[in-house]
């Protein structure tokens, strides 16, 4: 069981019968009312993030995760396909609601980690840092370098970024896919 103080970013709790995870955590405390702490938290079912308060009194039981390893198979008509990493012949599907706007950075091929809940798929993570190749990449405007300029590539998955004026066609980039941000080129 979880206490009121246990809350903090990353944590994962069981609300309503649904597990959800902890994305930002303040503590606030007003004169001469009980300390609150001011959530907001993601269903990791459907992935919808919300604002909660929590009082001192409140007990969450810990969610039974379980994590496996598969791979990315193929997508198709917005549904995707896995199989499991060690069992190929074990396949799945999700729909692109249930993996959310990290759908854009899967490609063939790709490793990711499977989130089981109560014997059942849920969700999957990708990895925080992926390297794409670089598809598109308009060529950088000459003027002004006071300040560092950015341009929109087009990556192999067909996720558009923003990326530094350097970037060229058939490069490969690193990307964060948490905050889906440009980090470097390889």
């Amino acid at each position: 069981m979880l206490t009121y103080s246990d809350l903090k970013k990353g944590v994962k709790i069981i609300l309503d019968g649904q597990p959800y995870e902890l994305l930002e955590t303040n503590f606030m405390k007003k004169a001469q009312r009980r300390p609150v702490i001011q959530t907001k938290i993601k269903n990791l079912i459907t992935g919808n993030v919300v604002g909660r308060n929590f009082q001192q009194g409140d007990v969450f039981e810990e969610p039974d995760l379980e994590k496996i390893k598969a791979k990315f198979i193929y997508a198709h008509r917005e549904r995707f396909f896995f199989s499991q990493e060690n069992e190929p012949a074990k396949r799945f599907e999700l729909t692109s609601e249930q993996i959310g706007p990290h759908a854009k950075f899967l490609k063939q091929n790709q490793a990711v980690d499977v989130l089981l809940f109560n014997g059942g798929i849920i969700n999957i993570a990708l990895p925080i840092k992926i390297q794409l190749r670089v598809k598109e990449a308009p060529p950088g405007i000459v003027g002004d370098r006071a300040q560092g300029g950015n341009k929109i590539v087009t990556l192999e998955t067909g996720a558009k970024i923003n990326a530094p004026l350097f970037i060229k066609t058939d490069d490969i980039i690193e990307i964060n896919t948490e905050t889906e941000e440009y980090v470097r080129r390889i």
